[in-house]
């Protein structure tokens, strides 16, 4: 096996900001995000694809992942060897999900389509075309840049809108779509730091509009006393975000919210992804597949596990002038394989 590592920089078409970005005076947010794609080729040619998008928020850069990614010997790893890739891949190191996740997007994109499978089949799921709606972010901007995203987005049926902590105004409600004709997520990014402080927001939320829920309105430090007071009292659903990372979450997060956003990039890609979403099922959780901002090859890859789910929130590549990769595709906020350029392994390819 052989592997090669390369980076790239997605640029957005709007400067992406949230409230964990914010400065002191409001300002903050990034235009370009740095992403790490890897492939892996067997002596027969066939290619696995993968791709890392890391957060600083879990401790990843796109350097610690190439050091990672580097640390690696490919002979150990093999499309025909799931399980003994991904045990070997463990004992390079520990954490370093991000970069883990890219191997694992590369090597079950390689194991299916030596199968000659798409790999939501390879895995035993289904995909059902018509079916999977994404929202589409808008992120935090002054309110005449919100009312031009927002008139841009208006073919998506779902949108959701990041919010702030104390400082920043709430002139979103005002800036299209309202009043609400369909329902609105809301994504606080870990703004509001007491729960008397987040319960304000959340009653204040539900009076003003139709909100499907608000992801993460604590810390994922909170005191998860706080976090069960919360959503005992809270008039709309909470989803975890931040506070759910893998599986190992499940027990806290059953407590304290009422749904979970499962990303690969924080778990370590699409084999953690999946138990990390049949885990919260199991536990009486929603289930959500999020992204950060990345390629139409890491949205693919989660796009195969959309059947574990009751929301997806998968527009990280919508956002970006620059996608490298094309895959699934999304016509009116519908994730579609009618047009994908390949019909095996993670249906995405270079472009």
């Amino acid at each position: 096996m052989k592997l090669r590592i390369w980076r790239y920089d997605l640029t957005v078409a709007h400067r992406w900001t949230i409230a964990r970005g914010l400065g002191p005076g409001g300002q903050g947010g990034d235009d370009v995000f740095p992403v790490v794609f890897a492939a892996l080729t067997d002596k027969d040619g066939v290619v696995g694809y993968g791709e890392a998008a890391p957060s600083p928020r879990y401790d990843e850069t796109a350097d610690s992942v190439v050091a990672f990614l580097e640390r690696v010997n490919p002979y150990q790893l093999s499309f025909t060897d799931l399980p003994g890739s991904l045990r070997y891949l463990e004992s390079v190191g520990s954490r370093n999900y991000c970069a883990k996740g890219t191997l694992n997007l590369a090597l079950l994109d390689g194991a299916a389509k030596l199968a000659g499978q798409p790999v939501h089949r390879f895995l035993g799921l289904d995909f059902q075309e018509g079916r999977h709606v994404t929202s589409f972010s808008i992120g935090l901007a002054a309110p005449d840049v919100i009312r031009q995203k927002v008139a841009e987005a208006e073919r998506y049926p779902r949108l959701k809108l990041k919010l702030g902590g104390r400082t920043m105004p709430r002139p979103w409600p005002r800036c299209g779509r309202w009043p609400l004709t369909s329902p609105l997520r809301v994504d606080a990014n870990e703004a509001w730091k007491t729960r008397e402080e987040a319960l304000r927001n959340l009653e204040w939320l539900a009076g003003d509009g139709n909100i499907e829920f608000v992801e993460q309105p604590m810390p994922a430090v909170a005191d998860p006393a706080d976090q069960a007071w919360l959503k005992e009292r809270s008039p709309l659903p909470l989803m975890a975000d931040e506070s759910y990372v893998y599986a190992g979450d499940v027990e806290r997060c059953a407590a304290g919210f009422h749904a979970v956003n499962v990303k690969l990039v924080k778990c370590g890609g699409i084999s953690a992804g999946m138990e990390a979403l049949r885990a919260a099922r199991a536990a009486g959780l929603k289930t959500m597949l999020g992204c950060m901002i990345e390629s139409s090859l890491l949205i693919s890859a989660a796009a195969h596990l959309a059947e574990l789910t009751d929301y997806l929130d998968l527009d990280g590549n919508l956002l970006i002038t620059n996608d490298p990769f094309h895959g699934v595709g999304c016509r009116d906020g519908v994730l579609s394989w009618a047009e994908a350029p390949s019909k095996t392994g993670l249906r995405a390819a270079p472009r």
